[in-house]
């Protein structure tokens, strides 16, 4: 029986997830450390007080929806860009699997690792498996203005300028 119980525990925690709250619309931004595709801090606290920043969520590195969506955003980069749109991707790979997915799909953005889970946390995005569930938010002046909760891949880029259009400069 107690051979049972430990077994079945170390089950659920290897399935565990997290059902968090992702951050409401007009909700201060949360600071948090963090670290990009190089391995260097990143100044994501700084990034996030000025202007206007998408901060997109994603669950792996290189694989075919996670693809799909940052390679939309790069798409449509230049008009996201001339907008005065800063982006940013964030999973819970690690700096290397980041720098890798950045290089080969030639992402013009950074990409944040948060292998410890601590900015999907702090965003409130939920995890299964330790990988952060597909959400993204657009963030103004430190700010939470928008949000998607389910984004879809393809599309991400429309979605977001449709978003910046309706809330306007």
């Amino acid at each position: 029986m107690r051979l049972t119980s430990i077994l079945a525990m170390s089950l659920l925690s290897l399935f565990s997830f997290s059902q968090a709250k992702p951050l409401d619309i007009g909700s201060t931004v949360p600071e948090v450390e963090a670290i990009d595709q190089d391995g260097k801090p990143f100044p994501l606290n700084e990034t996030l007080r000025t202007g206007t920043t998408l901060v997109f969520f994603y669950p792996k590195a290189n694989t075919p929806g996670c693809t799909a969506q940052a390679c939309s955003l790069r798409d449509q980069y230049q008009t996201l860009l001339h907008l005065n749109l800063k982006i940013i991707g964030v999973s819970c790979d690690s700096p290397q699997s980041q720098k890798k997915f950045k290089t080969q799909h030639n992402l013009p953005f950074p990409l944040l690792a948060d292998e410890k889970g601590q900015i999907t946390k702090a965003f409130g995005v939920p995890t299964t498996l330790g990988f952060a569930a597909r959400q993204s938010f657009l963030i103004r002046n430190g700010k939470v203005v928008w949000r998607d909760l389910h984004p879809q891949t393809s599309r991400h880029a429309q979605d977001v300028l449709q978003a910046l259009e309706t809330l306007g400069k």
